[in-house]
């Protein structure tokens, strides 16, 4: 008994830390997602693949969506003909380089800053790195799913045609949220009509509709993205108390142990990136620094939720490059700061 109230008490305190970041960070997104003007943020992207790959890597500052919602977002920088360093960019970076995860990652480590810097360098220069070695697919349709091969042919014939219309593959809104992975594509029909708003097809609605959408998709995130973060807080209790301490103290000191277990546990958990820096506290006392880095920078990168989404859009192959490349580049770069730092 003494061992479940304190696991039920660990538990407890992750979801009290971690609860009001989640809650500002899904405010803020769904804010951006209704009130953001999707048409000129396209129109100011480069085209050029260097540049895109790094300005798709900080456009997360603009716009903190998490890794459920930076799949989404990906698929519609595709969709326009944007090169795919930029999606690929935005893909790895944006659930980490955005003011909300830098702010709860600085709460949760305020003893320990270089965490919060390191945490932001290590994500852009693998983010970076990536989108610069797809920068040389100057054709982003073997990458995609057959589907999506087919929409893009009919946005770039419509383009070829001189006729700006939109198709109806094209009607999604670009900064979509976790509620992709609720629902199938097509099917968001609020967020349709927002899109529809935008381009002049439908009237703006009054301000208590709009208001409505805004409570809709504020609750549906938190539904997705609280059920994640209850999972994962039930974990780390779990793991924290009924796994022997002697072998967390013995994955935990290993230079390559630690740095491996830390990001296989970040991908099986899968938590938000808005509040996994908490998680991550919890293991500060029997893990590396290095190791808590390794957790902070994989995980909102590649875990198995991001993969399902990822495998919607992208053919499997792509997605196992990229797991391949983040995870190697994560390994080397925490691996150095262990002995350098």
């Amino acid at each position: 008994m003494n061992q479940i109230h304190q696991a039920f008490t660990i538990f407890l305190s992750l979801l009290v830390e971690a609860l009001p970041f989640l809650t500002i960070g899904v405010f803020l997104s769904s804010a951006i997602l209704l009130f953001s003007d999707e048409q000129k943020l396209i129109a100011i992207l480069p085209r050029n693949p260097i540049l895109g790959a790094l300005m798709g890597s900080i456009l997360g500052f603009l716009f903190p969506v998490c890794e459920c919602g930076n799949v989404p977002v990906a698929r519609r920088f595709l969709m326009k003909g944007l090169p795919t360093s930029v999606a690929i960019g935005f893909l790895l970076a944006a659930p980490t380089i955005n003011p909300i995860v830098i702010w709860s990652t600085w709460v949760a480590f305020r003893d320990q800053p270089e965490i919060v810097i390191f945490r932001v360098i290590f994500s852009l220069a693998i983010a970076i790195t990536i989108s610069c070695v797809f920068s040389f697919q100057k054709d982003s349709r073997p990458l995609l799913q057959p589907v999506l091969v087919k929409q893009l042919n009919r946005v770039m014939a419509h383009r070829s045609n001189n006729n700006p219309a939109s198709t109806p593959t094209e009607i999604s809104p670009l900064l979509q949220s976790g509620t992709f992975w609720l629902d199938k594509p097509g099917q968001l029909v609020t967020v349709d009509d927002l899109s529809l708003m935008a381009e002049g097809v439908l009237p703006s609605p009054l301000v208590p509709k709009r208001s409505q959408l805004f409570l809709e998709n504020v609750i549906q995130e938190l539904r997705e993205l609280g059920g994640m973060l209850i999972i994962g807080s039930a974990i780390a209790a779990s793991i924290q108390t009924f796994v022997p301490r002697e072998i967390i103290l013995g994955l935990g000191q290993g230079s390559i142990s630690s740095i491996l277990a830390m990001m296989i546990l970040a991908a099986v958990v899968s938590v938000c990136s808005t509040v996994d820096s908490f998680f991550a506290l919890s293991f500060a006392s029997a893990f590396t620094s290095s190791s808590l880095l390794a957790f902070l920078v994989f995980g909102p990168m590649i875990d198995i939720k991001s993969i399902g989404l990822m495998l919607s859009i992208f053919k499997p192959r792509f997605v196992l490059y990229l797991l391949v490349l983040a995870a190697q580049l994560t390994f080397l770069l925490t691996l150095a700061h262990s002995y350098f730092f």
